[in-house]
């Protein structure tokens, strides 16, 4: 895969990602649903201010670290495209490593614009374009994914973090960027093993 053809499929990618994103931010107040398929698939809007899973690095500083990093390991991944395109390697590295890279891009747009374009979200009304709720590189990235599969009532404590508060089990809530690198690491791991592998 050469240059030109990588750019247009990541620029494709961060558009219908961006795209949806900016949809359900403006269209759903914070926490409201569309129920696409009753009991397994919802578009719910979130806003997770940290990383994976709503954890968080800290505030104000942990907020602008962890934004940063993002940035750093997109050039890291932006320069390993380049590198794969040289040495020619198989199209499916190269189209894995690029949803990765449009994944993490993505999420890091959300951080570093989305405080200086949008008003706050609530659960009372609709963001709209415009407002300025967070600094450069403190916004919030939108997720809107749910799949609450089943409830698991009873589970252990060691197993909670597979639950959410409702005890429904994979109720982690994720955006398309989200997708792109949880399907580019499963894949490139279970197909493209014998690249990596190779001495």
């Amino acid at each position: 895969m050469n240059g030109k053809k990588l750019s247009i499929l990541i620029v494709l990618l961060l558009l219908a990602d961006q795209l949806l994103k900016i949809w359900i931010k403006t269209h759903l107040a914070l926490g409201e649903a569309i129920i696409v398929f009753p009991d397994w698939f919802q578009l719910r809007f979130v806003e997770n201010p940290g990383f994976a899973f709503g954890m968080e690095l800290g505030k104000d500083w942990g907020k602008l670290f962890l934004s940063l990093f993002r940035i750093v390991m997109a050039g890291g991944i932006a320069w390993y495209l380049w590198y794969l395109i040289r040495q020619k390697a198989p199209a499916g590295v190269i189209v894995g490593f690029a949803l990765i890279f449009a994944g993490a891009v993505g999420n890091i747009i959300d951080s570093a614009v989305y405080g200086l374009i949008f008003s706050e979200s609530t659960p009372y009304s609709v963001t709209e374009f415009g407002g300025n709720y967070a600094g450069l590189m403190h916004g919030r990235v939108v997720d809107m994914f749910y799949f609450p599969l089943f409830q698991w009532n009873g589970i252990p404590d060691w197993l909670s973090f597979l639950v959410d508060s409702n005890n429904y089990f994979f109720g982690a809530i994720f955006n398309l960027a989200d997708a792109y690198i949880s399907v580019a690491v499963f894949y490139l791991l279970i197909f493209q093993f014998k690249f990596f592998n190779q001495d």
